[in-house]
């Protein structure tokens, strides 16, 4: 597989190593500590889980990426890129393990997600730190590779993460604060796993660094304005018509989302365990459909163009999302999970392939931090819907009904304008 084969290379640079461990750790750790999150609120036995909460346990998990990420490049020119990943572990380590004392300890919900709130916004400055360090690492060459291979192999931990925190869930130990231990140790080793590079290694040049926060700050406020602005151009429109699509399909995911974990929490088992398995299992299942979509999509748009397979993904979804959903059974279920995780991903691939051969390569950065706030908002809001629609249960005709318009709204009016 090329991956592996570009990972190779990679790994000959000692100090891409360095850096690729610290990732490593550090997204495995989110994958457990939001797996955890996610359990808790959902499937701990004293407490009685509603969709409000879930649509809370989102907006912590999500928010602080879209609120904080397209500033935290702004501080990061000003703070050694080391010192960010050293202390953001350690930072880190001590509120998962306040987290882990709040799951034990009688308070109020609202602290409990203070804290995993800081955890999250802890985490964004840590995951853009990895990504301005990546130049300092590698040589301009292999620098594109890098930028595929690192992000990758993160997601890839952050799922193992994942499943990590199911495992030790279900077979070690039936404690959500064990597994948030166990996210605060793996963020303390990567902390102390950036101590292997020296301190100057990662930058920035602080020569470079222009002296007036505000200023810099103010300036990031309007480069994201004059992005926008630029989406709105004749030569940008399918960029534009992309990330709206994507947005809405984003939506559908996250309120679809909220009804599964609502379904395996109280309609599709008798207890916590056997509904915790069952989501982890859809959840494996969804990410199948990822895998499949990454499989499938380069061949798709470069055989119908990307605008067309966003339309082909909405459509199928408009059609499959409801077939599937409407009986509320376990196995349409499933199916329904691989089929949303195909169409999902398969629509961002191609949105992402829109956004970066249209968009001018000055303004494609501020684009993507764009993207990343609708993208992180839209799934919040859905949660927020799903909060107001669902019953106890979860089983919810009018929200499968719903989203299935909204699928088949964005194939139209996608279609519409590739015939354009």
């Amino acid at each position: 597989m090329s991956v592996v084969r570009d990972l190779r290379v990679l790994l000959r640079f000692g100090n891409f190593r360095r850096l690729l461990a610290v990732r490593l750790l550090s997204q495995g750790a989110d994958g457990v500590y939001q797996t955890a999150l996610a359990t808790y609120v959902v499937f701990s036995p004293e407490k009685q889980t509603s969709a409000a909460a879930i649509a809370s346990a989102m907006a912590v998990l999500l928010l602080p990426y879209s609120l904080v990420g397209p500033f935290s490049g702004v501080l990061l020119d000003r703070w050694r890129r080391r010192q960010v990943l050293l202390y953001g572990g350690l930072l880190r380590t001590v509120l998962a393990s306040a987290t882990a004392v709040l799951i034990l300890t009688p308070v109020p919900d609202w602290l409990f997600y203070v804290s995993a709130l800081c955890v999250t916004a802890v985490n964004r400055f840590v995951l853009s730190g990895l990504s301005a360090a990546l130049p300092r690492v590698v040589d301009e060459e292999r620098l594109v590779i890098a930028n595929s291979v690192s992000p990758t192999a993160g997601t890839l931990t952050a799922i193992a993460g994942g499943g990590l925190a199911f495992v030790v869930r279900l077979v070690i130990s039936d404690s959500d604060a064990a597994v948030v231990l166990l996210a605060a140790v793996l963020y303390l080793c990567a902390g102390l796993a950036s101590l292997r590079m020296s301190r100057e290694l990662l930058g920035p040049d602080l020569e470079l660094v222009q002296p007036r926060l505000a200023a810099a700050l103010s300036g990031t406020a309007r480069d994201l304005v004059a992005g926008v602005r630029h989406l709105a151009t004749p030569p940008r429109r399918q960029a534009a018509w992309a990330l709206f699509a994507m947005t809405l399909m984003r939506f559908c995911y996250g309120a679809l989302l909220v009804m599964l974990l609502m379904l395996c929490r109280y309609a599709f088992s008798t207890n916590t365990e056997d509904g915790l398995a069952l989501l982890g299992l859809a959840l494996g299942v969804s990410g199948a459909g990822f895998f499949a979509a990454a499989v499938a999509t380069p061949w798709a748009a470069g055989r119908f163009g990307a605008g067309r397979w966003i339309v082909a993904c909405a459509a199928a979804a408009a059609v499959l999302e409801p077939a599937l959903g409407l009986p509320f059974a376990t196995a349409p279920m499933l199916a329904a999970a691989f089929v949303l995780g195909l169409t999902t991903q398969g629509a961002k691939i191609a949105t992402d392939t829109i956004v970066q051969t249209s968009v001018e390569d000055g303004f494609r950065g501020r684009i993507f931090s764009v993207y990343d706030v609708l993208f992180n908002v839209a799934f919040v809001g859905a949660a927020g819907v799903a909060a107001l629609i669902l019953p106890p249960d979860g089983r919810s005709t009018p929200l499968v009904v719903t989203v299935a318009v909204i699928y088949a709204a964005v194939a139209a009016a996608m279609a519409r304008f590739e015939r354009r």
